[in-house]
Order: C-alpha cells, then structure tokens, then sequence
C-alpha cells in the first residue's frame, strides 16, 4: 500500500521535470560505498498470530501490581470506560497537528474544551493546548516569568525532585540563575524565602501539595512573594483542586501541573501532559499553543490557533520558548475525563484518595516503629518511618502490593479512590507481620 497520493506515472513525470531518471538520482550526491545495494538483513515476517505470541509473552515479563500505594508524580486513578472509548477514535488517535483550521475543527474544539476546563480547576483566565508534561510546565512557567532585570528563579526544596531538575537544566541553557529554598518540617521555610527574595528574583515555584503530600500555606507565601515584586508560579495536583483552593484564589500568577491523573494510565513513564493557565495580564507570554473561538463569514462558530504570530515561531532569538507543539491526544484524554466525572465526580476522586490515606496512615503508625515523619495537613501522600525497609516492601511486592517510594527520612505512601478498604488493611497487616518477627 502507498501513502503518497500520486500514480507511479506521476511520480515519475516530476522526477523528469526536475532532470533525473528514477529515484535513484536524489541521492547521486551520496558516495556509492555508503548506499545499499542488497537487501536488508533481516529475518522473514511472521503471522499475525506468532507476532500476537511472542508480544504477549513479552508483556508478561512485566509486573502489574493490583495494588499500588505509591505516587510521587504518577498516581493510580480510575479511568471511565468513556474515556478510552472516545479518544481511541480514529479520528482523533491518527490525528497531527491542526495548521488547516478548515481541516481540523473537532481537534481544535477538544483543545478548547480543555483550555476552557483547565481554566475552570485553576481559576485562571487562559490556557495553552498543553506542553510536554508537568515539569516541562514548571520550567516553561519560569521562563516566561523572566525579564531583563529579574533573570533569578526561586523554586522550593519540597518540590518534585524532578520539576527541580528540569528548571535547573533549562535555567543553565539560558544562562539563568535557579536558586532553591529550604524546607522545614516537610514545608517550605517562610523564613528563609522571605530573605531570599531580592530584586533580581523573577518568581517563585511552590507545589501545592508538595512532593509529601503536606498542604502549602500557598496564600501567604503568594503575598510574600508579590510583596517582594516577583511573580508566583504554583504546581498542583489537578485532582486535588476538586477540593482545595485554586491557584488563582491563593494568588498565582502562573498555574502548572503533571496532568497523567486526568485519566492517563500508568505507563512506564508517559506519554504525560503539563498543563499551564495565567490570568489575562500575561496571556500573550503563554508559551505553545492556544487555541481560540471566533466566527467564520456565514458567521457560524468556528476555532482556530490563537496568538501565532509571536517570537516563538516568527523571532525565535528572541523567544522565552522554543515549544511550538501540544500533547493534544493527552490533552483530549483529560478534557474526556473531566466531562465523564463533572465537579462533584472529581471532588468524590479526591475526597476519597484523602480519606484513604488518611486511613492508611492510622492503619501504619499503629505499627511499632513506623511514625509519621510530617505530621502537617496533607492529601493523599505521607511519609513514615520504617525499619526493615528493603525487607517490608519485597513482602509487600510478594502480596501483589507496590509499596511507598524510599525517600530520605523514610517512606513516602500514596493511596487513590482506586485502593479498596480491604487492600489497605491488607497491606497493613503485611507491613506489621514482618515487623513482628
């Protein structure tokens, strides 16, 4: 089957007008030793059948744990049929990129459709169709933050230790300066933000709630930063803010996240999605792409890619971004989510990841020797203590269980509206047995 839509006589009349025989011809520029002549090396096909084998036997090679007590970046939610229904449509699956608006309106309608809900769970005014993923967000969010006077990124030591990295990688292609602010108790430490704030400081990055799941006083500290004159960028948990306070509420400027728990499943790493909304004021610093409603001439609604002429695409010297491409099929997949859950769907998602580990964590610190290591408010994470921890969570790894994430100081836990009472207290009984021998 041939993809080019052009007859072999075709092809051949343009291979004339351009002064060439065959094919053969365009790469008369390449020395003759570098060509092949013989055919590939490569094993005869197989049928559909032994290629179905020997896939599935490489897939079982993988373990897929029925019960996961672990987050930090990627979490375990449920996901509506609904949704895999509707974005393995072939429509939206083989889908490119949507320059020929004539062309693409329901691909442009389902990133607005995104935009519009993003903006609804941040209380921002405007959002990009998406980047990379949340800690691409992060480092876009302070690149856009920076001016010519203020070039010093403050972001806090609770933060992901991945969105950590990522700034500080694009911070050193920039020349730029990233500055981290110490934590105390699991928190950011007011204290020392406070005397880190100086006049050539950009903006500040805090994780609401942060990489420990503890709740931020993300209001106080956003005053402190405006009072300071720097912007403030805040990363959230997307289903956390189907209960607490919007960014906009507490007073960022800038509002990022990893998107993967809006229906993405967990995937050996991606593909993810970061998503970025700020307030009307510094819309048109948004990198990526935004797409927006308008009317054709019959005056029918219609939607097409807003704000295109600007430094990323047409000056790219003096860009603050070079990203000029979404996760568009992310993208849909959380906008479909959204829907299929509404606000009290979303709210009941993370009422219950909250009340879950709530229980777990009472169900652990019971436990001799396993204490919670920060005992402010937090969401769906927590970090405890553990002795025999190699030992502990090879047991829990034995009884089907993915265990918390060894970080410095202990464990850190996660649970979802996923994780049933029974596998909680399961695994709680297997932490205690081992502990008690």
């Amino acid at each position: 089957m041939s993809y080019v839509p052009s007859t072999p006589a075709q092809r051949q009349e343009m291979l004339r007008a351009v002064g060439m025989q065959n094919y053969r011809d365009l790469y008369r520029d390449v020395p003759e030793r570098m060509l092949l002549d013989r055919p590939l090396d490569i094993p005869d096909g197989m049928s559909e059948l032994e290629v179905s084998r020997a896939v599935s036997a490489m897939a079982a090679e993988n373990t897929a744990f029925p019960t996961v007590l672990r987050g930090a970046g990627a979490y375990d939610h449920y996901i509506p049929g609904i949704v895999r229904s509707v974005t393995s449509k072939e429509e939206f699956l083989t889908a490119y990129t949507p320059y020929q608006a004539e062309m693409s309106q329901g691909v442009l309608q389902s990133i607005f459709e995104y935009q519009t809900m993003i903006c609804e769970l941040t209380g921002m005014d405007v959002s990009n169709a998406s980047v990379y993923d949340g800690a691409t967000a992060a480092a876009e969010a302070a690149a856009m933050c920076r001016d010519r006077k203020r070039r010093v990124t403050l972001i806090s030591a609770a933060a992901h230790p991945d969105v950590i990295n990522t700034v500080r990688t694009y911070c050193y292609g920039t020349g730029d300066e990233l500055r981290i602010v110490p934590m105390k108790d699991g928190l950011t430490d007011t204290d020392a933000l406070r005397e880190m704030l100086t006049e050539d400081v950009a903006s500040f990055y805090l994780q609401q709630p942060n990489f420990f799941g503890q709740f931020e006083d993300a209001e106080a500290l956003g005053a402190l930063v405006h009072g300071a004159g720097a912007m403030y960028v805040m990363g959230c948990n997307p289903i956390a803010l189907g209960i607490m306070k919007t960014p906009a509420a507490c007073g960022a400027d800038v509002a990022v996240g990893e998107g993967q728990p809006l229906g993405m499943p967990l995937g050996y790493g991606g593909p993810y999605l970061g998503f970025m909304a700020t307030t009307a004021k510094h819309m048109r610093k948004l990198p990526g792409r935004i797409v927006g409603e308008t009317a054709d001439h019959d005056g029918r609604r219609a939607y097409v890619l807003s704000l295109q002429a600007r430094e990323q695409h047409i000056r790219r010297e003096k860009a603050s971004s070079n990203i000029c491409s979404n996760q568009a099929l992310c993208a849909l997949t959380a906008g479909v989510y959204l829907a299929a859950m509404g606000p009290e769907g979303l709210a009941e998602a993370a009422r219950q990841s909250m009340a879950k580990a709530h229980f777990l964590c009472r169900g652990l610190t019971a436990i001799e020797g396993v204490d919670l290591v920060y005992t402010g408010a937090f969401f769906h994470e927590f970090v405890t203590t553990l002795p025999r921890q190699e030992e502990v969570l090879a047991a829990l790894e034995r009884g089907g269980i993915l265990g918390g994430l060894p970080v410095d100081g202990g464990v850190l836990w996660c649970a979802t509206e996923k994780v049933s009472r029974d596998e909680l207290l399961n695994a709680v009984r297997i932490v205690k047995e081992v502990l008690a021998k």
